[in-house]
């Protein structure tokens, strides 16, 4: 279990204690988080879960794959170096305490 904190673009935030073996994006879907569309479900297809790692992050997160990468250069949100899909972070207690900006569009 990994407590996720999700921060909504007004400033107001949604904290979440989300279990493994969800993804981050899943987390949000299952707890009604606004700004979290995930059209393809999460399959790294659609950019729709896009968010923001906070920039203060210390915590191991997985490195990001091709595809991952590929589909952020479309995502309806300006891509930053802090860019990633939710639905390719998996939930883990090395994860515990993530900190997630939402952009202020998916789609």
């Amino acid at each position: 279990m990994a407590k996720i904190t999700y921060k909504h673009p007004d400033g107001t935030e949604t904290v979440l204690e989300v279990t493994a073996p969800n993804t981050v994006m899943r987390g949000a879907k299952l707890n009604n988080v606004e700004g979290i569309v995930a059209q393809c479900g999460g399959s790294a297809q659609c950019g729709t879960c896009h968010v923001y790692i906070d920039e203060g992050n210390t915590l191991p997160l997985p490195e990001m794959h091709e595809a991952e990468d590929d589909v952020l250069y479309g995502t309806a949100a300006e891509r930053r170096p802090t860019s990633r899909l939710s639905c390719q972070l998996p939930v883990s207690e090395a994860i515990d305490g993530l900190i997630v900006h939402l952009p202020t569009t998916q789609v």
